[in-house]
């Protein structure tokens, strides 16, 4: 596994550095929104999104250079929704990353606007100019990018998980509303690194959302696992918070074993989506097997 993390602290790194580039700007009109933008998006995290960005790109043969704003947009999605999902009208957490969320170490108005502000930024990054790509191409990589965020996938996902609290939902509703909560974002990363390649052949572009579609109900399964055999201190949040909030989970609906074994199920699918395709996928097959097996 030390190609994986090399290779994921390698990525973290480059995208950090953009994404400080792009939220660090001189003169802001609103420096406290900023230092916001910055708390929320800077904090920390595995950068498991621009990590396949960059890794379906570079299989692909994309330069890095390229695959740079499309990391960048992916995360400033993924850091207004962690922003979000903290508020008390949400999850109500005190924690995220071992630290202060964000609207504890603001307030909750410059909360709130820091996520809009990183949302809008995303959609920023991802439309200027980008050399390698044709604008036609980038307005579909926007395009997929909204769809995920939005009413067909994240933001409806966040809606049908809160709507479900203090209830019990049966399984298929449970993977509905992973799918779209997490599983969406994960997927438009891997989509986003295979559409830089102009000229993948459409069945390549199907086999990779098929492994994004396994590795993201998987990441979400780990997630309902580890709050319950986690701790707070290695999660970086609340540990059991799942519970507190009384949220239908996998371990709740099929019993910790049974979590386990779908998880692994899960990576055996994605394994096998990526045996389909003709090129070197070691390290996404590595990644696989890391989602399972993570501790945070």
């Amino acid at each position: 596994m030390k190609q994986l993390e090399d290779t994921l602290n390698q990525y973290q790194h480059r995208v950090n550095e953009q994404l400080n580039h792009y939220i660090n700007i001189a003169h802001p009109v609103s420096p406290l929104l900023n230092e916001a933008m910055e708390y929320g998006a800077l904090l920390g995290g595995k950068r498991v999104r621009p990590f396949l960005v960059y890794a379906v790109g570079e299989m692909l043969d994309c330069s890095l250079q390229s695959l740079d704003p499309l990391a960048a947009a992916v995360e400033c999605i993924h850091a207004y929704s962690l922003i979000h999902d903290d508020l008390p009208a949400m999850d109500d957490d005190d924690l995220r990353r071992g630290q202060m969320t964000c609207h504890n170490k603001f307030d909750e108005a410059t909360a709130i606007l820091a996520g809009d502000a990183l949302q809008a930024l995303a959609f920023d990054i991802i439309s200027r100019p980008n050399q390698a790509l044709s604008a036609q191409t980038q307005l579909k990589m926007v395009n997929h990018l909204a769809k995920a965020s939005g009413d067909h996938g994240m933001c409806a996902g966040q809606a049908l998980d809160l709507a479900a609290e203090k209830k019990s939902v049966d399984l298929a509703t449970l993977e509905q509303i992973h799918q779209a909560k997490t599983g969406a974002l994960i997927k438009v990363a891997v989509q986003l690194g295979a559409l830089a390649k102009t000229d993948l052949p459409a069945e390549h572009f199907i086999l990779l959302s098929q492994f994004a579609d396994a590795i993201g109900l998987a990441f979400q399964v780990q997630d309902d696992i580890l709050d319950i055999i986690g701790d707070t201190q290695t999660l970086g949040k609340p540990q059991g918070s799942d519970i507190a909030l009384e949220k239908s989970t996998y371990p709740a609906l099929l019993g910790l074993e049974k979590a386990q074994q779908k998880a692994e199920r899960l990576c055996r699918d994605a394994l096998y989506a990526l045996s389909q395709l003709p090129y070197n996928t070691e390290l996404l097959a590595l990644f696989s097997q890391y989602i399972i097996k993570r501790d945070r």
